[in-house]
């Protein structure tokens, strides 16, 4: 095999890196203009560089966004774990709060995207539509094998899981709102608090005992 120089592993860095840029500078125009009103023009003259070069990496305005919402569903998904009920795990309900903070925490990282995703996602396009879908759907088997666990293990009463687990997932998904939409800043910055919240309603209800 004939020894290389690097120039196309180089090369290949200054792709990659030109892409990121792209990508970077992309969200910051969605996030200022929304998904509507940004053309490919505004993300063209934001990054500095030529329409053939933006073309060379990417199709489409609707082709950037769906990157740059699976990266966001990619995190996501990788905050969430199954719930461990062996006898040296924590208990239940403080993986269910870290599960749900983590999420919380990813919204507030990520606030300019999920900003118009709350706006706009919905019939925005068909691909994120089926993204998002996908994405709540592997979220309720999650909620709902926590709470089948709950059972399991005698901490929650006999209930319908999968009803209860779509009760969950509107919670968090009504806090993600409230959580980009406010303007005061104060959701974002006390998403400990949230989490608690969220799982302290789910698990215990509105009638005090």
């Amino acid at each position: 095999m004939m020894p290389t120089d690097g120039r196309a592993e180089r090369a290949n860095k200054k792709r990659e890196l030109r892409r990121r840029e792209i990508l970077d500078v992309a969200r910051a125009v969605f996030a200022e203009k929304g998904y509507h009103h940004t053309h490919v023009a505004d993300i063209i003259e934001a990054a500095g560089i030529a329409r053939g070069t933006f073309y060379l990496y990417f199709e489409s305005k609707s082709a950037i966004f769906l990157e740059l919402l699976e990266q966001l569903l990619v995190e996501v998904r990788s905050s969430i774990v199954g719930v461990d009920t062996s006898d040296s795990a924590p208990p239940v309900q403080v993986q269910l709060v870290d599960r749900i903070r983590r999420i919380l925490h990813l919204v507030v990282e990520n606030h300019a995207l999920t900003t118009i995703l709350v706006r706009e996602a919905v019939g925005l396009d068909a691909e994120v539509d089926a993204k998002m879908r996908e994405f709540y759907q592997s979220l309720h088997f999650y909620l709902k094998d926590a709470l089948d666990n709950g059972k399991a293990m005698g901490l929650l009463r006999d209930l319908d899981t999968e009803v209860a687990a779509f009760c969950v997932l509107g919670t968090i998904k009504q806090l993600m709102e409230q959580v980009v939409m406010n303007e005061d800043g104060k959701l974002a910055a006390d998403v400990d608090r949230i989490a608690l919240g969220v799982l302290d309603f789910n698990l215990r209800g509105l009638i005090g005992r």
